[in-house]
């Protein structure tokens, strides 16, 4: 079932595809997954495959939001890299086909988990899987932009400048009312971007739990999805952005660590899990670590704040979407926190 703000004709669709990808059947079903906050997703059963279809979400947008031919462009020039994607087959750019532009990339079959925890699984499982993020994290951040055809894929400068004045406009825009920590983080953050160091490489820019498919018998990632946020940036920034689970409770909608005893659980530390990425990058350590962290809080506040001005519009991907919108504050508390 597809709610009448995200519907769209199949029938359409369906027969544009059979035009622009090679071998493709008609259309059986679509359906809407679930998850996702952002580029509605849906599956799609046709005569030949199963497919995914990634959109923009219909309506008013924001300013360079929902960039699904940046997605295609980035999933596209890693397939050949030891970085597990979907394989892409088409990006629409054509809003009279089903509302919005839209790719194509193939379904995969695995596992995906919400929870931090990983309640699913033994102590030793925990362990090996974490270690798999960390791993294909390290291999992101290794790829090589220039032979990738990615060279031109962010802006030059400080990425920490530009994305802090990024998500303070992307914050006002969808600004609903006044949130004091909020306030505090955008007059701190920008007095206190470390030194441009000169690193650059691809980072994701949403580098979390359920944005990665696992085989579905072993600690092994097998795709990671949603590259909307992706861009030519300062790695260090998803490394921190995920390291913000081990800050965030059970109790929340996202599922974070905060307050578990990590020796029983088998789930490294976020120190242990930092060094990890270290070693693997060939780092000694990381400065400016309370900076890191409140910028990632920071970014993700805006985030979410996004997410509750879509359901004020009446136009967000997700029915969980008011909840995501109520961990803004939260979210610039532990900001807060995190300077110290």
């Amino acid at each position: 079932m597809i709610a009448s703000v995200h519907a769209f004709d199949t029938g359409r669709l369906s027969t544009y595809l059979e035009q622009h990808i090679d071998g493709f059947k008609p259309l059986q079903k679509v359906t809407k997954f679930a998850g996702g906050q952002s580029n509605p997703t849906f599956l799609l059963e046709a005569h030949s495959a199963k497919y995914v279809l990634r959109r923009k979400p219909p309506g008013a947008l924001l300013k360079s939001a929902h960039a699904v031919d940046r997605e295609y462009r980035v999933q596209k020039a890693l397939m050949h890299s030891d970085v597990p994607v979907a394989k892409t087959y088409h990006l629409c750019q054509d809003d009279s086909i089903i509302g919005s532009w839209f790719y194509i990339m193939e379904y995969k079959q695995g596992r995906i988990f919400w929870d931090a925890a990983l309640p699913e699984l033994s102590a030793k499982e925990r362990g090996q899987f974490y270690d798999e993020m960390n791993r294909v994290l390290s291999l992101i951040h290794k790829v090589d932009i220039e032979t990738s055809g990615l060279s031109d894929y962010g802006k030059p400068g400080n990425y920490f400048e530009r994305q802090i004045g990024r998500w303070i406009k992307q914050y006002r825009a969808s600004e609903i009312g006044q949130i004091h920590a909020m306030e505090t983080l955008i007059t701190w953050l920008p007095e206190h971007v470390p030194p441009d160091d000169g690193v650059v490489s691809l980072i994701h820019g949403d580098y979390r739990l359920d944005n990665l498919m696992f085989d579905t018998d072993r600690p092994e990632i097998i795709a990671v999805f949603d590259w909307e946020l992706s861009t030519l940036g300062h790695p260090i920034a998803d490394l921190a952005y995920q390291c913000m689970q081990w800050r965030i409770g059970q109790d929340w909608s996202i599922k974070g660590l905060a307050g578990l005893d990590l020796n029983q659980t088998g789930i490294p530390s976020e120190t242990a899990y930092v060094q990890a990425y270290c070693s693997r990058m060939g780092l000694s350590d990381i400065g400016d670590w309370p900076f890191y962290m409140a910028f990632s809080f920071f970014r993700l506040a805006a985030i979410c704040q996004g997410v509750a001005k879509r359901a004020a519009l009446g136009n967000a991907s997700n029915a969980e979407a008011d909840k995501i919108g109520a961990m803004t504050a939260p979210l610039a508390k532990l900001g807060i926190d995190a300077i110290g």
